[in-house]
């Protein structure tokens, strides 16, 4: 399959958290002509692994899961509410198309919300929790059921990858089925390089991250990586209503986004930096408070401690439907991490102090 077309195939399949197998076995079937073995584990996130029988071990990875919804209340009446699944936002649900999935397969269904005619003006009800509410149609909680809907069913948005000026990806689910995408293509770009690596390399998609970081922590763990590298999504900060003071200053379109915090090894980020300025990739900085809310965190704090570091993607309009990165960053990313890995050397003593 070539990349586009598993690009379309992997971000329009619907991987909800706790619910990644489908994507996951996507982006395995893609994923596996360029590693030399895979696994996976008890709750799907999956591994592709270059040398295997290194002692060594690098790991790359990206987060597998989407935000979604569960089913929470059916009423008598056939409306049914929700609850989120990760970070859902409850603002943009009004007017929405939505998938839910259940054993009888997918049934589309619609949150509803009251016309513009009915409501008040300066007094109008903005969306929440208690009162977004989806219609599939029914007229009785019965009917509802027959379709074989129940409390519990993962509902996710209907949307589907679009290209917006010939120069940006727009979609749901860039967070962060996006950097499954791009650590698939450094898995093909070494492989079709020919080029090998004197370390065991782990490409990691792993799930539930939009939860906890939980499937990193497993993962983690079951690996005993000895350098981590995560990839993720950041803001954009230069749309309509951010505020660069207190989330800094990143463009999609000016190239990955490289973090400083405390979970982000400085002498792993240095080389990452180091690497960029050699090959001339374009590269922005960002700070992190306390943690950075990815699964550099899980990896960094594994076991004995994992050196980790985070190269992020400028995404506008995070955890909506429309969430829209750069094509140009997005090779970029895929560039950085293919040129660090390359020229790594697993001797580097990571020590602080000696």
């Amino acid at each position: 399959m070539d990349s586009i077309s598993f690009l379309h195939k992997y971000l329009n399949n619907a991987s909800p958290t706790g619910f990644e197998a489908s994507g996951q076995q996507i982006w395995l079937d893609y994923v596996k002509p360029f590693v030399d073995t895979y696994f996976t584990d008890n709750y799907g996130t999956a591994v592709g692994v270059i040398n295997p029988e290194a002692e060594y071990k690098v790991v790359i990875e990206a987060h597998a899961d989407e935000i979604s919804w569960f089913v929470n209340y059916i009423k008598d009446d056939g409306y049914i509410y929700v609850r989120r699944n990760g970070g859902s936002d409850h603002m943009i649900a009004p007017s929405m198309r939505v998938n839910i999935h259940t054993d009888k397969g997918i049934i589309p269904g619609v949150f509803g919300w009251p016309a513009i005619h009915v409501r008040k003006e300066g007094k109008e009800d903005s969306p929440t929790l208690d009162n977004i509410f989806i219609d599939v149609g029914a007229r009785s909680k019965a009917e509802v059921e027959e379709m074989g809907i129940h409390v519990g069913c993962v509902i996710t948005f209907k949307d589907e990858l679009t290209e917006l000026n010939g120069k940006f990806w727009s979609g749901r689910a860039l967070d962060n089925r996006i950097g499954g995408y791009m650590i698939a293509q450094v898995a093909r770009k070494i492989f079709e390089s020919g080029k090998k690596l004197p370390f065991g390399l782990y490409v990691v998609n792993a799930v539930q991250e939009e939860i906890g970081l939980r499937g990193a922590e497993m993962i983690a763990h079951r690996i005993k990586p000895n350098a981590a590298i995560i990839t993720d999504v950041c803001h954009d900060t230069t749309a309509p209503m951010y505020n660069k003071i207190s989330s800094g200053d990143q463009t999609a379109g000016k190239g990955p986004v490289l973090t400083y915090g405390a979970s982000v090894h400085k002498k792993l980020l240095d080389l990452i930096i180091d690497t960029a300025k050699k090959k001339d990739i374009p590269f922005q900085r960002a700070a992190a408070s306390r943690s950075t809310g990815t699964d550099t965190d899980a990896f960094a704090y594994s076991n004995e401690g994992v050196p980790s570091a985070l190269i992020s993607l400028p995404l506008k309009y995070m955890h909506t439907t429309v969430e829209t990165a750069s094509k140009e960053d997005i090779e970029q990313v895929i560039k950085l991490m293919y040129e660090f890995l390359v020229d790594f050397d697993p001797s580097f003593d990571f020590r602080y102090i000696k």
